[in-house]
């Protein structure tokens, strides 16, 4: 385990609930399916500095676009060469990097046992090429995870809209799309909106002391909140996905 891999297994429980909940969703999917494999090989497409599958227990490949100029730059999104070096120094589960686009996939198929997508299609303009591609890698009885704001609740337009985000879907549409590439599927909602997940997403910082302990406690609040949303389409900020081959 390396000191950044220890410094997040020590602070887990007290990070914002949706990447609790992700984090947690990701081991759990990764147990259940151990008994047909001894370790799984998942691809995390936007994994660029993802926290969802650090420490998970498989092969992780990252994938994501080369950063570019623009929006992209702007919002420190896509791969750099700093940004891999750092990457792979810090992760020790990282068995390859991929640097494409997922539309343009050149990647085999049924190349991998899983693909976790976090926060990242509702920023895909040709959604349904990204997802067909992501089911053509996985391997039979496989599972894809997505999640993506609940477009159900959060609306992106008007003046608060993120100039990143394509679209935000209903829990149907997604439901939809996915059902296009996967025998089986299952939306639901997640992550308590409210003050407490606002607070809670706020960084700990060593010279804001209270700033940080305010962080904390409304993140372990947010997290109580968040236990019986999944058929909540208001006032809840996530969709999450589970999609089976």
């Amino acid at each position: 385990m390396t000191t950044y891999e220890f410094k997040r297994w020590l602070t887990f429980r007290l990070l914002p609930t949706h990447l609790v909940t992700v984090r947690n969703d990701i081991k759990s999917l990764v147990k259940s399916a151990k008994s047909k494999r001894s370790r799984l090989s998942i691809l995390d497409v936007g994994g660029r500095k993802s926290p969802y599958t650090v420490n998970v227990s498989a092969d992780i490949t990252l994938l994501d676009v080369p950063q570019e100029e623009g929006t992209r730059e702007a919002l420190n999104l896509g791969f750099t060469k700093d940004i891999l070096g750092s990457i792979q120094n810090k992760r020790s589960n990282i068995q390859d990097v991929v640097i494409e686009d997922m539309t343009k996939s050149t990647l085999r198929d049924e190349s991998y046992d899983a693909v976790v997508c976090v926060e990242v299609i509702e920023h895909v303009e040709e959604d349904d090429i990204f997802v067909k591609n992501i089911s053509k890698v996985i391997a039979s009885e496989g599972w894809a995870y997505f999640t993506t704001p609940n477009g159900d609740y959060i609306k992106n337009e008007g003046p608060n809209k993120n100039p990143d985000h394509v679209r935000h879907y209903t829990k149907l549409e997604l439901q939809n799309l996915l059902e296009k590439y996967f025998e089986k599927v299952d939306v639901h909602y997640a992550v308590k909106t409210g003050k407490y997940r606002v607070q809670g997403l706020k960084s700990y910082k060593l010279s804001k002391p209270y700033q940080t302990f305010k962080s904390i406690v409304s993140n372990i609040i947010n997290r109580y909140q968040s236990k019986s949303v999944a058929n909540s389409p208001v006032e809840t900020a996530h969709l999450i996905a589970i999609a089976y081959k």
